[in-house]
């Protein structure tokens, strides 16, 4: 049966792309696991031709997801320093001193708040991972273990938690329900208050055929008018955005109350017409995604077969969510990619979910040496290129597979 949309309530009829059935992205597997069955779930994006958002047709509970979550911002050191970049602007534009009360939703390990809090200010994290939450109050950031929606914003505001700025980086596609979400930021942001949201950019995504951004904690997918929208009908106001590079093309909202005193800034209006010339506001752009998916399947399977007759070992470096839509969708196992290293202790000796590639410590490539390392997070490859340098030393090239087949040397030290 088609579902409803989750900001208009429309039903949905239309797909933009069918992924199959999958495991969830995050959730990495003990390998005593393997002695039962893996839980999988289907993976259909459907477009809702009433409001045009993008959106997971499937949803699976938020508490199965997050409850327990295994990825820890603080273990890249991009995100880290971009999480300084956004405190340092956000004191200087507008005007922070050690009064302003910062709230971040989604506050994940801390790697935000911990700036705004060096700054000398007051900050509060809403983190729904208890094991996540935990290494932030390690840190002495305060946070509160809830999922964040109208009812705990209530409780906030009570608490004296009323904020100037909230904070929601990557969390707003991870919301089932979508107007409670922003219904609590209604309801927590001080009259003249300031909230920044990021996340994807639609576009980039279609435009860049980003498909292994698709996973079932992704509920949306947003472009500014379908956000507009959602902001909208909950009482909010974009009043300007930013492009921004990270996770292959994302904005940067700032959105106040409707009838703050902001005025929009023209990058808003000068968004519009990008994504107007986009046809993103007409259904039929939306149409022809899916085989350009299949085409990039085809193309990355191609390459590990000719790896594979050439007797070539390929690893891969990222133990990421978007590395698992990849590798689930194209059917990769380890007698295709041998293994993943990562970072982060939280991953290693654990399993990728559905295909199983067992996780290593970065050393692990330094042993092995392998031919090809294929970086899954596509978007931190310059990051993980500089970190894993040294596999020039056996003539190793780095690969990524979105949007395209692409295969480079190491960078010069």
């Amino acid at each position: 049966m088609p579902g409803s949309c989750r900001l208009c309530g429309a039903t949905l009829t239309r797909t933009l792309v069918d992924l199959g059935t999958m495991p969830l992205a995050n959730s990495y597997l003990e390998p005593a696991a393997l002695a039962r069955p893996e839980p999988a779930y289907p993976l259909i994006v459907r477009l809702c031709e009433a409001c045009l958002l993008v959106q997971v047709d499937h949803s699976v509970a938020a508490d199965a997801i997050f409850s327990d979550y295994a990825y820890f911002s603080s273990y890249s050191a991009a995100w880290v320093a971009h999480g300084l970049a956004y405190a340092d602007m956000m004191r200087r534009r507008f005007a922070l001193d050690a009064q302003a009360r910062i709230v971040e939703i989604a506050s994940n390990d801390g790697y935000l708040l911990q700036h705004f809090q060096r700054m000398g200010m007051p900050v509060l994290g809403v983190e729904p991972a208890a094991n996540v939450a935990a290494v932030a109050e390690a840190k002495g950031i305060r946070t509160e273990v809830a999922f964040f929606g109208a009812a705990t914003a209530k409780r906030l505001l009570a608490s004296g938690y009323a904020a100037d700025v909230m904070a929601a980086n990557n969390v707003l596609a991870h919301v089932p329900d979508l107007n409670d979400f922003i219904a609590g930021f209604k309801i927590l942001l001080k009259p003249e208050g300031v909230i920044t949201f990021e996340f994807p950019h639609l576009l980039r995504l279609l435009e860049d055929v980003q498909f292994d951004t698709i996973y079932h904690e992704h509920y949306s997918y947003f472009s500014l008018l379908s956000v507009e929208r959602a902001m909208t009908r909950n009482g909010l106001r974009v009043f300007d955005v930013e492009r921004l590079p990270t996770h292959g093309g994302s904005l940067r909202l700032f959105v106040c109350h409707e009838g703050s005193a902001r005025k929009e800034e023209a990058a808003v209006d000068a968004l519009r017409a990008i994504e107007a010339k986009a046809r993103l506001n007409e259904v039929a752009a939306y149409a022809g995604f899916a085989p350009r998916v299949d085409a990039l399947r085809a193309e990355f399977l191609a390459f590990l077969d000719e790896a594979k007759r050439a007797g070539k070992q390929v690893a891969a470096y990222g133990a990421a969510a978007k590395g698992n839509t990849l590798l689930n969708y194209c059917g990769v196992t380890p007698d295709r990619i041998a293994y993943v290293v990562d970072g982060s202790p939280h991953k290693q000796g654990h399993l990728l979910p559905g295909s199983h590639l067992p996780v290593h410590a970065p050393q692990r490539i330094f042993e092995t040496k392998p031919d090809y390392v294929v970086i899954l997070p596509w978007n931190l490859a310059e990051e993980i290129s500089g970190q894993a340098a040294g596999i020039a030393a056996w003539g190793g090239r780095f690969v990524t597979a979105v949007p395209n087949i692409r295969i480079f040397p190491a960078p010069a030290r």
